[in-house]
């Protein structure tokens, strides 16, 4: 799209009726600055881009994660972050490249980077998770460096951003010593697999701690951008264990980004004032004890 469009639609969205949006800050719980988008020297969207679309959608924190790691620790250390205001919440990512997407869970130079990210920390602190990771097949959760990792996760208190299906919730979950009564593990897409917002429901009230993200969520809202019904429901009855993310996965989401913060204004403005607060800005600032914005 050329420019002059985009920043048309852009300036169409940002005006829309004061009445149809939700209006307090936001925070960002998946949030990726992959190689694609800038390499620490080339790419279509520079620090100054990014941060600037985080400023005008009034996003005031995120979570960071990137494949490679170096494009979390650009963010994490951006001097236009902080003048933006935009806390950065720092997560290890899994993948050096995209040949880790498949075999991570079985290589144990994976888990020795993990250990040594940690270690260094980053500008913003300490990492604060892991992830964001796949699982295409269920099963390999039970694959050794994934038992280690939830293990590592759950000593360290560090939260788990996991793209997997309902399955994989569960076995996640019991590859770590609690057997997921104290593993913060944050379930991207809530479901993207297949899983009804019922098998949602039920996963929830099985680990207290499980956490619901709601980016590319297939069904989430109908008509004029509103939620679905079973979801709203479902947001009603755990207003504490849901956040919102972008998901900028390719370059597309970032030049979308205006429009997926839009949208999710939109859904935020059809709840009751405090159950939105709580979804676009509360339940991530209370798991990592941020500032207020």
């Amino acid at each position: 799209m050329p420019a002059v469009a985009l920043m048309l639609l852009a300036a169409a969205l940002t005006t829309a009726p004061a009445w149809a949006l939700y209006r307090g800050p936001l925070f960002d719980a998946h949030l990726h600055y992959n190689v694609e988008a800038w390499d620490g020297q080339a790419g279509p969207h520079p620090p100054a881009d990014v941060v600037e679309r985080m400023r005008r959608n009034g996003v005031r924190a995120i979570i960071a994660n990137s494949r490679p790691n170096a494009g979390t620790l650009a963010l994490a250390g951006s001097p236009l972050a902080r003048e933006a205001g935009v806390q950065v919440v720092p997560f290890v990512r899994l993948y050096r490249d995209r040949a880790d997407y498949d075999n991570w869970f079985r290589d144990e130079s994976i888990y020795r980077m993990v250990l040594d990210l940690l270690e260094r920390g980053t500008p913003a602190g300490p990492y604060r998770g892991i992830g964001e990771f796949h699982l295409y097949d269920s099963a390999n959760a039970r694959q050794p460096v994934a038992r280690k990792l939830m293990a590592l996760a759950e000593a360290r208190q560090l939260a788990v951003l996991a793209h997997v299906d309902d399955a994989a919730v569960d076995l996640l979950m019991a590859a770590a010593p609690s057997g997921g009564a104290r593993l913060r593990l944050i379930w991207a897409h809530s479901g993207i697999g297949g899983a009804s917002p019922a098998r949602v429901d039920q996963l929830l009230a099985r680990y207290p701690l499980l956490m619901g993200e709601l980016s590319y969520r297939p069904g989430l809202t109908c008509d004029e951008g509103r939620l679905c019904p079973q979801w709203r429901a479902l947001l009603l009855k755990y207003p504490g264990r849901f956040m919102l993310g972008s998901d900028t996965w390719i370059n597309a989401r970032w030049d979308q980004y205006d429009a997926l913060m839009t949208g999710y204004r939109t859904w935020l403005a059809d709840l009751p004032v405090d159950v939105a607060q709580k979804l676009a800005w509360g339940n991530g600032a209370a798991l990592f004890g941020l500032r207020a914005p």
